[in-house]
């Protein structure tokens, strides 16, 4: 009878804590949309042509002035939706990186994926002289070429996160290193075209390149949901992973083709936005309080961040504007150093 009581007790207790959890993601996922929603309305009323919100929303829907609508529909719209699709792109992929390498730091901006992208991209426009779509697909190619170096030189007999992160750093210091070298071989006209590929911005991603972006952070974000109840059990280890009917090499290998291929698509169309690959997972987790991959909530938090990023880059600063890239470092370069100085688990890890 005791027994029967005691576990009553203890299965009343795991839906309780199951409750609860359920209601801090529900309320963390309602604030962060909220806030999300409020930061587009700001993003759409601000500018040089200043619009109330009644004329905001006649714009959105086509029923007001001429101009208006143009600046609505093919400046201030195009944006807002870029900087919330990279940033849902960036976070995710950065989600995928670390729950299934289980490593705060494996993030594309330390792995050199996303210096790839912009190595791709520089080397279209200053080494082949070209425009427009043809840079963005070089910038995919440079993302999938890096991962396919830091796959090929971390593979032994499986793939190993702290491996697969040495290789990585490595892989984005050789990237670095050509990168600067374009930059310093040609002209400066040339070279501040070029440096927007460094830095990342959302402020020209507009017509067929916003749609490509679209069609490709959506599709791929649809692959990821049928993959993403892997992700609890790789967080466990690869021996718990197995035991729950995980193949571990094929979930691993599969998750993070995906997670590349969303950096990729970011890139190709918005440049690297620095850190919010790595930040937006970590944001996620603390305010979810959960410790493993929760893919949604940073995908919300990197939708958020990017677009006050840009948001602060263009009207914060005035005169003065920043690209999003440039904000974002301002936000992730003291984490990264707070990550390696001790204050964080990753610190007292590697001091010990």
């Amino acid at each position: 009878m005791a027994q029967t009581t005691t576990t009553a007790a203890v299965v009343h207790l795991v839906a309780a804590v199951r409750t609860a959890r359920r209601r801090r993601y529900a309320l963390v996922l309602t604030v962060t949309l909220a806030l999300t929603l409020a930061l587009v309305v700001v993003a759409l009323l601000l500018g040089a042509a200043g619009l109330t919100p009644g004329r905001v929303l006649a714009a959105l829907v086509g029923a007001g002035d001429p101009g208006d609508v143009f600046v609505v529909h093919r400046l201030r719209l195009p944006r807002v939706l870029a900087a919330l699709l990279a940033g849902a792109a960036f976070a995710l992929a950065g989600a995928l990186f670390q729950s299934t390498l289980r490593n705060p730091l494996a993030s594309p901006d330390i792995l050199g994926v996303s210096t790839g992208a912009s190595l791709g991209a520089v080397w279209a426009l200053l080494g082949l002289g070209l425009q427009g779509a043809a840079v963005a697909g070089w910038a995919f190619g440079g993302a999938l070429a890096a991962a396919l170096a830091i796959w090929l030189l971390a593979w032994r007999r499986g793939l190993h996160s702290i491996r697969f992160v040495l290789v990585g750093v490595g892989i984005s210091y050789v990237c670095g290193s050509l990168l600067s070298w374009l930059l310093t071989r040609t002209e400066v006209r040339q070279a501040q075209t070029a440096l927007l590929w460094t830095i990342g911005s959302v402020a020209d991603v507009r017509g067929t390149t916003l749609t490509l972006l679209a069609v490709g952070v959506l599709g791929l974000g649809a692959c990821v949901a049928l993959v993403s109840r892997t992700q609890g059990p790789l967080a466990l280890g690869d021996d718990n992973a197995t035991a729950l009917g995980v193949r571990v090499h094929v979930a691993r290998v599969t998750t993070l083709l995906l997670a590349v291929a969303l950096v990729a698509t970011a890139t190709s169309a918005a440049g690297p936005i620095a850190f919010v690959a790595l930040v937006s997972p970590a944001i996620a987790r603390r305010l979810v309080d959960d410790g493993g991959a929760d893919l949604l909530a940073s995908a919300a938090v990197g939708a958020l961040l990017v677009l006050t990023a840009d948001v602060v880059g263009q009207h914060a600063l005035a005169p003065l504007t920043a690209p999003a890239g440039v904000v974002t470092g301002l936000v992730g370069a003291p984490y990264l150093l707070w990550l390696l100085s001790g204050r964080s688990n990753l610190g007292r890890k590697v001091r010990a």
